[in-house]
């Protein structure tokens, strides 16, 4: 019996440590292998014993010795202990290493969550609380919903919060994104373009455009549409060159359609048939009529009825490589968004996300237009409305900072809202470093430099045509509309809807467009209903503003066209009476309102082409009889264009601007 169970117990054994010495070099012994080799082992052990305990005796009496009993008990007992612990120990390890971490899964659960501020709950938002107490969902669901029920709150200062609570945080999923475009109201969504770095996904994408006619190509449908428009009452200029994007090759078709204008000849001034002109350049000169027709308000609502603005954002998407294709389609949005009837038809047709997209552009002329449109949109905030030509550069966005002051920029002939008012231009051969920041370049610093540095200001720039087309024929009545009695008689109107006096007032001007501050003045303080514009008036800045006239008219006829058309020349004659009686009916009521007035005058001449260079306005010519007169080292066109920020252009620009306002700031 001992040697038979010390056969048994060294086989088993055996059997252990070769098992162990394969497990151990596989590295899976201690889990894996163990236990099946231990019942192996007792599995084996037990036959023996079975097979000598049947063999070793008489059949008669089958009787097992208590000492084998024990050592069968030990043995087992072991075993099975082993195998509890084994087990034990390896469901611990297990239970570790699959145990998640909730701290973890905390602090993400934290991003979802969204604070909304606290305010008095209006008694349908009660309602729609208790409904979110049975609603089986996060915290953060309930949070969007409470915003987006407040967002169309009847109390403007909820309705308004709201709005900034959803555009400022970050936290929002994919799917609640598009919740919100899909739930949102159209007030809430042009409030949410006019967020500042709002997301894009609470926007929809355009819908589907119908079907182009198979028959009709892009500029087919865009002469269709200006044949449709009224005829009668209008602007000559805009009948012009309305006649002019009609091509003879669609005469037929617009005799069909009603009729067709020929106010100059037939067809474009310069090819014979429209078809030997690129089809971008067709819909540049269809859009740049229908900019002139979108100024006139029925003819808007004409505009939407006949699909124009289907149409409109189907060339948009197809011109992307085209800027002022696009800026031109975003002008007359922003002129037919005047009308407060067609917003439903604008934002139905899917303005406001291409809208919100082009704020975003770095391109300053681009954002400012979709800024403009925006702005006419958004009635919920702002007051006024911005016609065409006239732009906000700061505020863009919605902001819960007061408006203390406006500042007006108003550019001379030849000049524009924008790029007259730029950074001066950096010539790389001469200045390295200036090269070097050129990303810091400044495409309008109004809206970079000044609105950084007085953010309660309204910086507004205004754009007036020096011609109404790329087109090389001219108006026949063109030179009416360039004299300065003209364009100060179209600017007041559309200022006086901008809002302008309503608060304390800065003009900055530069050349010629000193000469329409002045004359808008003058008529303002005639005029009882402008009264206002002149009495808020703070203080004037003159950029080499020829009061006295300018040499430029004693040239040839040619070298004076290449600055200023023949009309403005003429006004432009040095001692002309008409600058002469401006500049005294301007100072007899200036020094009664005692106006805070500062005059730069450039000393070095302007190259004219590569053969002529003179001084343009004369430093006895910038010098209007009142208020400071610095001369500065620059030409007359680079006399509103400082260097860098802290220039001394600038720097005195912003010093003055200050000092005026010093009470409003």
């Amino acid at each position: 019996m001992t040697q038979t169970w010390f056969i048994v117990t060294f086989a088993v054994k055996r059997q252990e440590k070769n098992a162990k010495d394969f497990c151990c070099n596989s590295q899976i012994y201690n889990y894996f292998f163990f236990p099946p080799i231990c019942r192996m082992s007792v599995a084996a052990y037990c036959v023996f014993c079975y097979r000598k305990i049947g063999t070793s005796g008489p059949a008669t009496k089958k009787h097992l010795p208590w000492n084998d009993i024990r050592k069968i008990a030990k043995v087992t007992g072991s075993l099975i202990l082993g195998g509890f612990v084994f087990i034990t120990y390896e469901v611990l390890s297990l239970n570790k290493l699959l145990q998640i971490d909730t701290q973890a899964l905390h602090q993400e659960k934290l991003k979802s969550y969204v604070y909304v501020r606290t305010a008095s709950l209006s008694p349908s938002e009660y309602q729609v609380k208790e409904q979110f107490s049975t609603f089986d969902g996060e915290d953060h669901e309930c949070a969007l919903w409470l915003l987006l029920k407040r967002s169309q709150s009847e109390d403007k200062a909820i309705r308004l919060q709201a709005v900034q609570d959803l555009a400022s945080n970050s936290h929002w999923h994919d799917y609640q994104y598009v919740t919100v475009a899909q739930t949102c109201d159209q007030r809430t969504a042009i409030g949410l373009a006019r967020s500042r770095d709002v997301d894009l996904r609470f926007f929809l994408p355009p819908p589907p455009l119908p079907k182009i006619k198979t028959d009709y190509s892009i500029e087919d449908e865009l002469r269709l549409l200006l044949v449709s428009l009224p005829q009668t009452g209008l602007d000559p200029c805009v009948q012009y060159f309305t006649s002019l994007a009609l091509s003879e090759s669609s005469h037929t078709l617009a005799a069909q359609m009603g009729g067709l204008w020929c106010f100059g000849g037939n067809g474009l001034p310069y090819c014979e048939t429209l078809s030997k002109i690129p089809s971008e350049t067709v819909e540049l000169f269809c859009l740049q009529a229908l900019v002139q027709h979108s100024k006139i308000s029925s003819h808007c609502e004409k505009i939407e009825a006949k699909g124009g603005l289907q149409l409109l954002q189907r060339i948009y998407q197809l011109r992307k490589d085209s800027a002022k294709i696009q800026r031109n389609i975003i002008r007359i949005i922003g002129n037919m968004a005047l009308d407060e009837r067609l917003h439903s038809s604008i934002v139905r047709a899917g303005w406001v996300s291409v809208l919100a997209e082009v704020m975003k552009s770095p391109h300053i002329i681009q954002s400012s237009h979709a800024s403009r449109a925006l702005a006419n949109l958004d009635r919920d905030v702002v007051k006024e409305k911005y016609p065409d030509g006239v732009y906000v550069l700061h505020p863009q966005y919605r902001s819960s900072q007061p408006i203390r002051a406006d500042i007006l920029f108003v550019h001379g002939l030849l000049g524009a809202a924008f790029k007259t008012w730029r950074q001066q231009d950096i010539d790389r051969r001469l200045d390295r470093k200036a090269s070097e920041g050129e990303e810091d370049y400044s495409q309008c610093w109004p809206k970079t430099w000044l609105a950084s540095d007085c953010p309660s200001l309204r910086i507004i720039s205004v754009e007036y045509d020096t011609h109404l087309s790329d087109w090389k024929a001219k108006c026949p009545v063109e030179a009416h509309r360039k004299s300065i009695a003209f364009r100060s008689s179209e600017l007041l109107d559309k200022l006086k809807a901008a809002g302008i006096g309503d608060r304390p007032l800065v003009w900055v001007s530069h050349s010629m467009g000193g000469l329409l501050v002045k004359k808008m003045l003058v008529d303002a303080s005639k005029n009882p209903e402008m009264d206002k514009i002149v009495n808020n008036t703070r203080g004037i800045i003159f950029y080499s503003v020829p009061h006295h006239g300018s040499q430029l008219a004693e040239y040839s006829i040619n070298a004076r066209y290449l600055l200023f058309p023949s009309v403005e020349v003429k006004e432009l004659s040095k001692d002309s009476p008409a600058l002469k009686e401006l500049n005294d009916d301007f100072l007899s009521f200036a020094k009664d309102k005692k106006f805070s007035v500062l005059s730069f005058a450039e000393t070095l001449p302007t190259h004219i082409g590569s053969m002529l260079k003179l001084h343009v306005v004369p430093v006895e010519s910038a010098d209007i009889g009142i208020g400071d007169l610095i001369p500065v080292d620059v030409n007359h066109l680079n006399i509103c264009k400082p260097k860098k920020k802290d220039a001394f252009l600038y720097q005195r620009t912003l010093k003055f601007i200050q000092d005026v306002l010093a009470q409003e700031l």
